[in-house]
């Protein structure tokens, strides 16, 4: 049965953030995720996570600069130090606020390296951090994000992620699997999602192409949590879209499973 957690970066935008995890509670919702809280203090979010009777799904590490552009590090020469600084910055959240799953973003491609910098720089860095996850009991995500919205970003298609999660070689990194992501780059989600089964750790969804909510659009989602289901995918979804009008009045589609 899918379980669908809030991302609050996205939804209940209406109020600030640190109102909007009394509203998902309002709304029925029984986890949320967003993608960074660094802007906060640890205890003040686990303060709101605890009051609210919510489940902290999932989060993201420090990406660099965001408003610049940049859209994480651990794919990036160079960057391995200030990657491992953001890896024990990332930890402090996860422990304070009980956060099982955590994703590290890989970056845009620098076109001063190749390819296989870029994937060797990965590999380490994830192997690092997934080693200091693992000491208590934390999963970590990698993501393909999809070339329209995020042009040369360093991992693009679902399958490519699964290789290099295999050439990783850590039981506790996963597939970050956002469903919007999926269909636009690779398509054939069902099979997609039976064959990655086992590597598959967290899921998103929204709508395609608009990424509103997943009750529009090219996916047929009641089939999707259906495979998801089939596949033996128990964690939590992530409702990562952006309303098409108010948050409150485009639930209609989760409030079944809620």
């Amino acid at each position: 049965m899918a379980r669908f957690a809030a991302n609050l970066t996205m939804l209940f935008t209406e109020q600030p953030f640190l109102e909007r995890f009394a509203l998902a509670r309002e709304a029925g919702f029984k986890a949320v995720e967003f993608l960074f809280p660094y802007a906060f203090e640890a205890d003040e979010l686990a303060a709101l996570l605890q009051e609210n009777q919510l489940e902290q799904a999932l989060f993201n590490m420090p990406p660099g600069n965001w408003d610049s552009g940049e859209r994480g590090m651990a794919a990036l020469p160079g960057r391995e130090a200030e990657f491992r600084d953001s890896v024990d910055t990332a930890l402090h959240y996860a422990r304070v606020l009980g956060c099982p799953k955590v994703h590290a973003m890989a970056g845009i491609i620098d076109p001063r390296y190749s390819y296989e910098q870029h994937l060797e720089t990965f590999v380490a860095n994830i192997r690092y951090a997934a080693d200091q996850f693992a000491q208590h009991g934390i999963t970590l995500l990698i993501e393909p994000l999809n070339s329209r919205d995020v042009p040369n970003y360093f991992i693009a298609h679902q399958r490519d992620a699964a290789k290099i999660i295999e050439r990783i070689d850590r039981p506790n990194v996963k597939l970050q699997f956002d469903v919007y992501h999926a269909q636009i780059m690779d398509g054939d989600l069902t099979t997609m999602i039976g064959d990655l089964a086992q590597t598959i750790g967290h899921v998103q969804i929204a709508s395609v192409p608009a990424r509103h909510e997943p009750s529009e659009g090219e996916v047929n989602y009641p089939h999707i949590f259906a495979a998801l289901d089939q596949a033996g995918y128990s964690g939590w979804i992530g409702c990562e879209y952006n309303p098409k009008t108010g948050t409150k009045e485009g639930l209609n589609w989760v409030t079944p499973y809620l």
